[in-house]
């Protein structure tokens, strides 16, 4: 092997390892079966959520992933592997391919990555499921915002008593 090819290996390590970095979340997937049709269709979909789509050779994830101490990822690196980095919000990528998985009945998720946290299928399964972050701000809101209402509630009505009487 020449310097010019180790050197381009080490680059695509780096750059898979910057990946991690930066990702809220990381999903592998099995895509066998899968047309070019649908991942194309798929690819779209990841754009438009700000997730990275990519088919990466298993030596080069393992070398990055090992490098970043997630050696847990190490044995589902195996056959075909895709890989989904969400890089704003932390469900996208699990809730597309969750979605796609159950339309389509093609592909696999194999493993996720938050943080430096290796998750199992259920867990990818789990996180998809959860509300997007506007929602869960607008909850979270709307439950802050229930005492200061009530309280608002109980004077208004102690003066319009006030003034009935």
């Amino acid at each position: 092997m020449n310097q010019e090819t180790i050197l381009a290996k080490e680059q695509v390590v780096s750059d898979i390892q910057d990946k991690f970095n930066r990702s809220e979340s990381v999903v592998f997937i099995d895509y066998t079966g899968m047309t070019v049709e649908e991942v194309t269709a798929l690819r779209a979909k990841f754009r438009a959520a700000n997730v990275e789509y990519r088919v990466l050779k298993n030596t080069m994830l393992r070398r990055a992933a090992d490098n970043l101490g997630l050696s847990a990822l190490d044995p589902h690196l195996e056959g075909a592997t895709a890989v989904a980095f969400s890089y704003d919000d932390p469900t996208a990528a699990a809730k597309i391919i969750t979605d796609f998985i159950r339309d389509s009945k093609k592909g696999v998720v194999k493993v996720g990555v938050i943080g430096n946290q290796v998750y199992g299928p259920e867990t990818v399964d789990a996180l998809s499921k959860i509300p997007e972050k506007n929602v869960l701000l607008a909850q979270l809101f709307s439950v802050m915002n229930g005492p200061a209402a009530a309280f608002a509630r109980v004077v208004n009505a102690i003066r319009e008593q006030k003034e009935t009487a």
